[in-house]
C-alpha cells in the first residue's frame, strides 16, 4: 500500500509540535531516535536490542531545549525521528511494568499524594518525577527490604520516549505534564512514590494482587 503523502506530513508536523512543546514549554532537554529503514535500526548494528527507539546522530549528549536546533532536527535532519527526552538535568522517572503501573496509580491517587506526569509506552508506565542524583536514588533504595529488577529508574545518562512515539510502538500520556508557577512542568520528589512503586510491582512479580 502506498504511503500517503498527506498523512506522513501531518505526523511530521505532530513531531515537531511536541518536540518544540517539550523543549521550549516544558523545559527538557529533547533529542531525535533512531528511526527504521526497511525494518532495520537506522544505527546500523545488526544487532540492535532496541531498534528505532534510542539515541543514535546526534548522541544523547546533543539534547537541547534550544528551538531552532529542534526545528532543524525535525525539519530537515530527522522529520521521522521518535522525540525522546534526555533524563537527569531536568527530569527523571521511575517506570515499572504497565499492570503495576495501573494499579499503582489507582493507590496513590487514594492516598492523594501529588503525581506528575505519567507516560505509558509499550509494556510500561513512567512516572516523571524531579531529577534525582544516582547517589541519592541508590541511599533511598537501600532502605527498602528488598528492590525488584523490573523497576527501571531514568536518571542522569538516561532517556525517555515522548508523545507520539516512534518505530518501537505506541506512547502516550496518562497524565499529562501540568505547568509549574515559575515556568517549566511541575514535578514530583521521587522520595514519597518509590516505596509505594516498589511495592505494587513486588506484588506483581510475587502474584499477588496488588493493593
Amino acid at each position: 500500500m502506498r504511503e500517503n503523502p498527506k498523512s506522513r506530513s501531518q505526523e511530521s508536523s505532530a513531531r515537531l509540535a511536541a518536540a518544540l512543546t517539550a523543549a521550549v514549554d516544558h523545559r527538557w532537554p529533547v533529542v531525535p531516535g533512531a528511526v527504521l529503514c526497511g525494518g532495520r535500526c537506522s544505527c546500523g548494528d545488526p544487532d540492535c536490542v532496541v531498534p528505532g527507539a534510542h539515541p543514535h546522530d546526534p548522541s544523547l549528549l546533543a539534547a537541547t531545549t534550544d528551538a531552532r536546533m529542534v526545528r532543524w532536527w525535525w525539519e530537515r535532519q530527522s522529520p521521522d525521528a521518535p522525540l525522546l527526552a534526555a533524563t537527569g538535568s531536568a527530569v527523571s522517572a521511575v517506570s515499572l511494568p504497565a499492570v503495576a503501573g495501573a494499579r499503582a496509580l489507582v493507590y496513590l491517587s487514594a492516598l492523594r499524594l501529588p503525581l506528575g506526569p505519567v507516560l505509558a509506552m509499550p509494556g510500561r508506565y513512567a512516572l516523571l518525577v524531579a531529577p534525582y542524583s544516582l547517589d541519592a536514588l541508590g541511599e533511598m533504595l537501600a532502605q527498602l527490604p528488598w528492590v525488584p529488577g523490573s523497576l527501571r529508574y531514568h536518571g542522569p545518562g538516561g532517556f525517555l520516549p515522548l508523545p507520539p512515539g516512534g518505530a518501537a510502538g505506541r506512547v502516550r500520556w496518562v497524565l499529562p505534564p501540568r505547568p509549574s508557577v515559575g515556568g517549566g512542568v511541575w514535578l514530583p520528589q521521587v522520595g514519597p512514590l518509590l516505596g509505594e512503586l516498589v511495592e505494587a510491582t513486588v506484588r506483581l512479580d510475587s502474584g499477588r494482587s496488588a493493593y
